[in-house]
């Protein structure tokens, strides 16, 4: 799951999916982000939705993901 960050582009969205993982040395949760290339294809989102996305073939040079389903 991820947020709609910018959906400027044709087709594609920029997705920015955030985790949590424990510090290495003080153990203490930290958030780490990164930012996905997806596939928009007939789904119509606007910047700041939460959507999910999975995996496909590659359609580009960095687009590998693609938009399932929007949850909010």
């Amino acid at each position: 799951m991820g947020e709609i960050v910018s959906n400027k582009m044709d087709k594609t969205c920029v997705v920015k999916v955030t985790k949590k993982v424990p510090h290495p040395v003080y153990g203490k949760y930290v958030k780490r982000s990164k930012k996905y290339l997806a596939h928009l294809g007939s789904v119509v989102v606007e910047t700041g939705n939460i959507v999910e996305i999975s995996a496909i073939r590659p359609k580009s040079k960095n687009k590998h993901w693609q938009v399932s389903k929007v949850i909010r």
